[in-house]
């Protein structure tokens, strides 16, 4: 027998590349297992091809690292063998560990088949060694490398089935494996190696040396070789990991983002209800499940009765908590199966699925005795009440809209019938739900039709002249009944949105009137539009109004937005914003219905308004209510202190005037010295007895403040 030996670098090299190799195989089982099956089928394959080449290495490198006294060399189609054979056993690896399962019998089964694998790569490449005279097996050794080898694959597949899922420390217990798996690969190649007997002949001196590769410079070559194919495949391993990891959080970003925006486009920001969008949703599933399998279920509308005396007592910020108690309140009395919508303001839906019209009417009744008692929101006792329309399916209705509508009308005839109460629809309220529908239809046709016109209320410097301008308001000469009053349709044009390209058309039209005025020699006069809230808060309102100007090119000074107080006090900050823009072009803002809102002196004097106009409610009883009096002998005196011009509305008495002038007031408006006209009645006015009722200075001096007082 011939001596041999190991070179000791070679081996601890070869057990580096085995543990390299078991942790390239054991990452390669994670990417395959937790990939889609597109990219699984490359990560199969790669991985197949470094782990096999990293298999194959420590064999051929352990066999590089035994050396005899004669020279050996390798042949390279055998040597290739075994490379494939090595590979082929991997793929069946990542094959195996893959499934959803790996019961006892799979197990065993793999085991042999992947020890077979192994054992068949080592004694193939063995064979392919080239050495004189030859060589011979111990089949005891043979054998126990073979156990060995089957063992190692069963411990090697379970520990890759157990870690190919991303589990707490992956990485850690992928690198103990590792270890395990590397020695036990180092193992069984050793314990194949030592099967191995090589008879010594007669003469050594003699041997010749066959052809092959040689070995001085192979052990590098493969080392390097196989190192960089690890290397690579573990970077490109970490680097795909990484960018599925980030991928995975963008995905949920994503994910959240949708959800909050899928929350926001149907839910109520203040009290997160579901809103219109979502409400005409779970209504359409409610009216298929009723035709379908003959359900009933009830629409609840609901209004709060005393709603804005609160807001505009304590402000926006008391009603909007106000809301959400009220909220919280009803939902305390509603079944998880019923839906709960705010449509807006003080507006709220109940959907509920019932047996009998009874069990709608159970709820209502509950809900009014609810509503009523006191809230307490802050440091305030709140009072309000609710009034309740409700509609049945199917027969108040057979569409969301029939149902809503009706609903709607129902609770408005609570609402005149002494509200605090409830009502079920009746085909006797269908007359008014329809006239409104048929109204909005109309509304909406207005603009295009050209019905709508302008009326213009002059404004007179106090105490009786001259005419310092008009204030524009809005009629509608519908077709079949006449003249409507702004009363009439207003409120449901800001119900339905209507009222932005009304007030658009207002404003244009405004401005064209009074560009004509000015043509006409009037170049003194001016024209004040009023913005409603909607338009106010319109992101685009500056660049209309400044697109209207320059259209009729007007003077921008010579125009006045008039804007609520209650509109102005919304959202302050935002109004100072706009009004700043505004009144940096040149054009004017006035607050509009002065006293009756809820209003901060701080953000009052930081409004850059230019006028503040006194609401017709204190003018009206000025002569003999001593509070009106002195809460408008304090407004006029605000706005002087403040700078600001004060204007007073509904002037319709020569007290009211003479008091009005002696306080100071800027500008008087009202029937006293104007009616609302148009355009053609002015142009009379102007050539006959304009300005109408003219004050005598020793009837100003006989109205004395105190007898008012």
């Amino acid at each position: 027998m011939l001596a041999s030996s190991y070179n000791d670098v070679l081996v601890l090299f070869s057990f580096i590349v085995a543990i390299l190799a078991s942790y390239t195989a054991l990452d390669m089982v994670g990417r395959v297992a937790t990939t889609d099956r597109a990219a699984a089928r490359w990560w199969l394959g790669g991985g197949s091809v470094a782990m096999g080449i990293g298999i194959w290495s420590m064999h051929f490198i352990g066999m590089l690292a035994f050396s005899l006294p004669v020279s050996i060399s390798y042949d390279p189609l055998i040597t290739g063998l075994s490379m494939l054979i090595a590979i082929a056993s991997s793929i069946f690896a990542l094959w195996f560990v893959t499934a959803a399962a790996l019961s006892l019998p799979r197990l065993v089964a793999g085991s042999l088949i992947m020890g077979g694998g192994i054992a068949g790569m080592h004694y193939t490449g063995m064979a392919a060694m080239s050495v004189m005279p030859g060589m011979s097996y111990d089949l005891r050794w043979v054998l126990l490398s073979v156990v060995i080898a089957v063992l190692a694959s069963a411990g090697a597949l379970w520990m890759a089935f157990r870690l190919r899922t991303q589990v707490n420390n992956v990485k850690l217990l992928r690198a103990l494996a590792a270890i395990i798996m590397g020695v036990a690969i180092v193992g069984m190649h050793y314990t194949g190696m030592t099967a191995a007997n090589f008879h010594m002949m007669g003469s050594m001196a003699g041997m010749a040396h066959h052809g092959g590769v040689n070995t001085n410079w192979l052990a590098v070559v493969v080392i390097v070789f196989t190192l960089a194919v690890l290397a690579i495949t573990l970077v490109v391993s970490v680097l795909d990991a990484r960018l599925q990891a980030r991928t995975a959080i963008l995905a949920q970003s994503l994910e959240q983002a949708n959800r909050e925006l899928m929350q926001l486009a149907l839910h109520d920001n203040l009290t997160k209800l579901p809103n219109r969008l979502l409400l005409e949703d779970r209504i359409q599933q409610a009216l298929q499940k009723g035709e379908h399998e003959g359900t009933l279920f009830a629409v609840l509308f609901m209004d709060l009765d005393g709603f804005k005396a609160v807001n505009d007592a304590y402000g926006h910020h008391i009603g909007d908590q106000l809301l959400i108690a009220v909220t919280e309140r009803i939902q305390g009395s509603l079944r998880t199966q019923d839906t709960l919508a705010r449509l807006g303001g003080d507006e709220f839906v109940v959907l509920m699925e019932i047996t009998d019209p009874a069990d709608a009417a159970t709820l209502a009744a509950q809900l009014v005795m609810l509503i009523e008692q006191p809230f307490n929101v802050s440091r305030y006792e709140l009072l309000v009440s609710i009034s309740i329309g409700i509609a049945v399916y199917p027969s108040d209705g057979l569409t969301e809209r029939e149902l809503m509508l009706n609903a709607d009308a129902a609770m408005y005839h609570t609402k005149n019938s002494g509200r605090n109460s409830h009502s079920f629809f009746q085909k006797s309220m269908n007359a008014n739900a329809q006239e409104q529908l048929q109204l909005m239809h109309d509304l909406r046709l207005a603009i295009e039709r050209n019905e709508l016109r302008l009326h213009y209320q002059p404004k007179f410097t106090a105490p009786s002249g001259p005419v310092s301008g008009f204030e524009a308001l809005v009629r509608w000469e519908r077709p079949g009944s006449g003249m409507l009053s702004p009363a009439v349709f207003l409120p449901l044009a800001e119900k339905t949105g209507l009222i932005l390209p009304m007030g658009e058309w207002v404003l244009n039209e405004a401005c064209r009137q009074l560009s004509e005025w000015h043509r006409q020699g009037h170049q003194e006069w001016s024209v004040a539009v009023n913005l409603s809230a909607l338009q106010f808060e319109q992101p685009d309102l500056v660049e209309k109004v400044v697109d209207i100007i320059t259209r009729h090119q007007i003077p921008a000074e010579k125009l006045t937005l008039e804007v609520t107080e209650t509109t102005a006090m919304l959202n302050p900050d935002v109004s100072v914003a706009i009004l700043d823009q505004l009144t940096d072009l040149g054009v004017k803002a006035s607050i509009d219905d002065f006293g009756t809102g809820y209003s901060s002196l701080l953000y009052l004097k930081r409004l850059p308004a230019s006028e503040l106009k006194i609401d017709r409610a204190f003018i009206n009883e000025l002569t003999t209510n001593n509070e009106d009096a002195s809460i408008v002998s304090a407004i006029i005196a605000l706005g002087q202190t403040l700078n600001l011009k004060v204007v007073a509305e509904g002037v319709e008495t020569v007290e009211q005037q003479a008091f009005l002038s002696r306080l100071g007031c800027d500008t008087l408006q009202g029937f006293l010295l104007g009616r609302p006209m148009t355009p053609a009645q002015i142009g009379d006015r102007i050539s006959s007895d304009w300005p109408g009722h003219v004050i005598p200075a020793t009837e100003l001096e006989d109205v004395k403040t105190a007898d008012i007082k």
